[in-house]
């Protein structure tokens, strides 16, 4: 079925990839960005969607209650990609990512209270902390360790408490740390291979021993728009990862035997968080993805590494972004 989908934070990572996604399954797609005085649309700013009948782009900003009410009417689902995700400047101006992932989720949900139509809340596994197990099943306890976490899971728990509550129909779709084309900078992959791109054979970055579970985006949007297709709409989570973990000294190394280089690498304790702050592994359990949304990841994480390495060759990106990366 042909269904009107609201994407916000549209024009970003993988928020652009969920666009493409649902394009390629033929869905009429409204992507909001958030408003700038250049009026662009971030990575959706190219003339395939601009003059793409089956996209309308608007620009806008979550945090306006009243806009965001208007905007979700005659939708049949929103999945809701605008958020501040740097978890560094969550320690610095923790008020503006309460405005942002929990109050502008607020205001999503107050819509679609009002509309009836379907929210996907995208999640983070961050949420979780340092897990006392891994994999992290759905019954683990949340945890958040940085303003971020907790911004984002108090999001979750007013998805949660609005479907039971005013059946308010919300699923949360919790993805584990996504890479790929169009990522930022600061983001460890991104940080990695730019450098290495660059001609650097001194790696700067933050904790090495920190474990992550790592997923092309694509395999991420797709299991995002899986979850704006299923029936589901009780406000249960879904955890999108692959069930593999590697730390950032692995991811190291496996740059080293694809792009055969010798990488050294500097700390730069700038980059490094509150002791108590950092989470040291995060494993996805991808088995209810599995059951649920028939997903399951396609792109080995080498493949995954190869494909980002010559994205951000051809972009031929400034590599001074690299140097505010915090892990």
């Amino acid at each position: 079925m042909k269904l009107r989908v609201l994407v916000t934070g549209a024009g970003g990572f993988i928020g652009s990839h969920v666009v493409d996604e649902l394009l390629a399954r033929s869905h009429q797609v409204i992507a909001l960005c958030k408003y700038n005085s250049g009026g662009t649309y971030g990575w959706l700013e190219d003339e395939r969607y601009i003059q793409n009948s089956s996209v309308e782009l608007v620009l806008g900003d979550i945090t306006d209650s009243g806009y965001m009410e208007e905007l979700v009417q005659n939708t049949d689902v929103v999945i809701n990609m605008a958020a501040l995700i740097g978890i560094p400047y969550s320690y610095v101006a923790p008020r503006s990512y309460l405005n942002v992932n929990t109050m502008g989720v607020l205001n999503i949900l107050e819509g679609i209270r009002r509309s009836g139509s379907k929210l996907v809340q995208i999640s983070t596994s961050e949420v979780y902390g340092t897990p006392e197990s891994v994999p992290i099943t759905l019954d683990h306890p949340i945890n958040p360790q940085s303003p971020y976490a907790a911004s984002k899971s108090a999001a979750d728990s007013l998805c949660k408490s609005y479907s039971n509550s005013f059946d308010t129909k919300t699923i949360i779709v919790r993805p584990f740390n996504t890479f790929g084309p169009r990522q930022s900078m600061r983001a460890v992959i991104p940080t990695i291979l730019s450098q290495i791109a660059s001609g650097r054979r001194i790696i700067r970055l933050g904790s090495t021993d920190v474990k992550r579970d790592f997923t092309f985006v694509t395999d991420t949007a797709k299991g995002i728009v899986n979850a704006s297709e299923t029936v589901y709409t009780d406000g249960r989570v879904i955890q999108l990862g692959t069930g593999v973990s590697y730390s950032i000294l692995e991811i190291i190394e496996l740059c080293r035997e694809e792009f055969g280089v010798e990488i050294e690498i500097e700390t730069d304790q700038d980059r490094v968080r509150p002791i108590n702050s950092e989470v040291q592994i995060l494993e996805s359990d991808p088995s209810v993805a599995e059951d649920l949304l028939g997903w399951n990841h396609e792109i080995d994480i080498k493949v995954g590494l190869r494909q980002t390495y010559q994205w951000i060759s051809e972009q031929k990106q400034n590599t001074s972004k690299t140097m505010k990366y915090h892990v």
